[in-house]
């Protein structure tokens, strides 16, 4: 998932290795606030539910980086390629949290000079200035640091099928689906990702009573992922005659490209025996057991074999033929994985189930899962990154709070 946007940290301005570094030069040379009698005690610590977090990555980091160094390691180039994908993926997270750190000790190195000085009023106010801008420092890093730790979504960086189907309001509902179909092209044409119609059902005044897109691109389930569910529209539709506002819904569900269906046997899942053939084909099948008896004991599938006229030949066979099954049954509840996920996406299209309401009486989008209000000629327009960035943010700050409760401190 994206992380938090923060701001890159300052410079840091000095560094207080030894009170001579101020000097009458340097003083004049610094625009620096009014002087202070005494630097304020500023401190910045994380909190501790972050700090346990990350000493337990630094700890498995350093772990992880001897055992690269293990020749039994290196001579083994999948493992070897595991364990420094493994580090890679810490790196960033070492690396801030090492800067976080440093900042820290010069913070209280700033804080101890400031007791020693007195009521030097010039040099109080340099320490101020130093420990306001260390302070500020670590806060961004340990901003960073908190987004750093977040779970990532293994679907982010898949392309997706995205569904829209007419919900509860007669042909108004099938036109409603138009439009949102055409707002997803938009953003879509706004990202540079490739879009293309894969089905389509037209509704009879215009619009879809379905409508299913592909969206290939840089991560986008990460961004559209949160555009699921029902989305209703509030406006005086064109085939009303009265000029009364009506209430329609569309559903949108977003489905993950999925994976290819791999199916892996494991030899001691299977029970194999062998027997006479029997029949034509000769002394051979009658004589020698040709014929194979393959039972896979997780799914009690049978298959006897003997078609062929050697027992290996019989074997491939066997072997294949399970395969087969197997994927069949695979594709069958990776099909049956999606029709639920689509169904929990999108429930029945009922009005009372919305996520968005789109006003066009007071051109008002309100998102109901972030109590915001959006514009609305914009939002159909693909203008929907803010959104998107909102329901990013309110995942992650949840995130945090499981992640402090995972060690039983209170998210700060």
């Amino acid at each position: 998932m994206s992380g938090l946007t923060t701001t890159s940290a300052p410079p840091r301005l000095l560094a207080f290795p030894a009170r001579r570094r101020f000097t009458e030069n340097s003083w004049t040379s610094i625009a620096i606030p009014k002087p202070h009698l005494r630097a304020p005690r500023i401190i910045c610590m994380a909190a501790p539910y972050l700090i346990t977090k990350l000493e337990s990555a630094e700890k498995t980091w350093k772990e992880l980086s001897v055992k690269l160094a293990d020749p039994d390691v290196v001579s083994n180039p999948s493992e070897y390629q595991r364990l420094a994908q493994s580090v890679a993926e810490l790196d960033e997270v070492v690396s801030i949290y090492k800067e976080y750190k440093d900042c820290e000790k010069q913070l209280e190195e700033s804080k101890a000079l400031a007791d020693e000085d007195g009521n030097d009023e010039e040099m109080a106010a340099m320490i101020s200035y130093e420990i306001e801008s260390l302070s500020n420092q670590m806060k961004e890093l340990e901003e960073k640091l908190k987004t750093k730790l977040l779970p990532t979504d293994p679907l982010d960086a898949r392309n997706i099928m995205l569904e829209v189907r007419a919900g509860t309001g007669g042909d108004e509902a099938g036109i409603w689906a138009g439009d949102l179909v055409r707002m997803y092209e938009k953003y879509s044409e706004r990202n540079n990702w490739r879009f293309n119609p894969v089905s389509s059902t037209e509704a009879e005044r215009g619009g879809y009573k379905t409508y299913v897109m592909e969206i290939k691109g840089k991560r986008v389930y990460s961004k559209l992922k949160y555009e699921s569910g029902v989305h209703r529209v509030q406006r005086v539709p064109h085939t009303e005659t009265q000029g009364r506002v009506h209430t329609s819904t569309a559903t949108v569900a977003i489905m993950p490209e999925a994976d290819e269906v791999e199916v892996v046997i494991d030899p001691k899942d299977i029970e194999l025996t062998t027997a006479r053939s029997g029949g034509a084909g000769g002394q051979n099948v009658n004589k020698v057991e040709t014929a194979v008896d393959l039972v896979h004991k997780p799914t009690g599938i049978r298959i006897f074999c003997s078609e062929e006229r050697s027992q290996l030949q019989n074997k491939h066979r066997a072997f294949q033929l399970l395969r087969a099954k197997l994927y069949k049954i695979k594709l069958r509840e990776q099909q049956e994985l999606i029709r639920n996920q689509r169904k929990s996406q999108v429930g029945t299209g009922s009005r009372a189930e919305k996520i968005r309401t789109y006003n066009f009486k007071d051109n008002r989008v309100t998102d109901h899962r972030l109590k915001i209000n959006y514009e609305l000629t914009g939002f159909l327009g693909g203008d929907i990154d803010n959104a998107i960035q909102a329901c990013t943010s309110l995942e992650q700050k949840e995130l945090l709070e499981e992640l402090a409760e995972s060690v039983g401190a209170p998210a700060g």
